[in-house]
């Protein structure tokens, strides 16, 4: 008899299509809020770039496929990040983004704090200037 296998977040978020779905409504909102403008200001001029590298990431992140690791290698999270300036302000506004898209997504409740959660550790590990 086989031991049942833990449902993955990547599983419990729908798979692939809302991974992708998630992504998109968080570029969306940091393009569309005010209250994202620092953080969208850290991005350049096109979000394309990132919203595809935040979904590879986070389908194997969330125990799916491991689209970014099979593209470009280990994530180095803070060394990639280390061009880009990530304070206190900048960190606050991409969790309370991906807050958003997660409720606006209808992801369940218990799964979105334990994400947030997670979102957390590591977005503050990637800050690199004070404030």
């Amino acid at each position: 008899m086989s031991e049942p296998q833990e449902v993955t977040a990547f599983e419990r978020l729908g798979g692939e299509a809302h991974v992708r779905a998630l992504v998109d409504r968080f570029y969306d909102l940091m393009d569309l809020e005010p209250g994202y403008a620092e953080l969208r200001a850290v991005h350049g001029p096109t979000l394309d770039n990132a919203r595809d590298k935040l979904f590879w990431f986070l389908c194997g992140w969330l125990g799916g496929p491991q689209h970014y690791v099979e593209r470009f290698g280990h994530p180095r999270l803070r060394a990639r990040h280390l061009p880009f300036a990530i304070g206190i302000r900048e960190r606050d506004q991409w969790l309370a983004c991906m807050r958003q898209a997660m409720e606006e997504q209808g992801v369940e409740s218990a799964l979105a704090d334990r994400l947030a959660e997670a979102f957390f550790n590591t977005a503050d590990w990637m800050r690199n200037k004070g404030g």
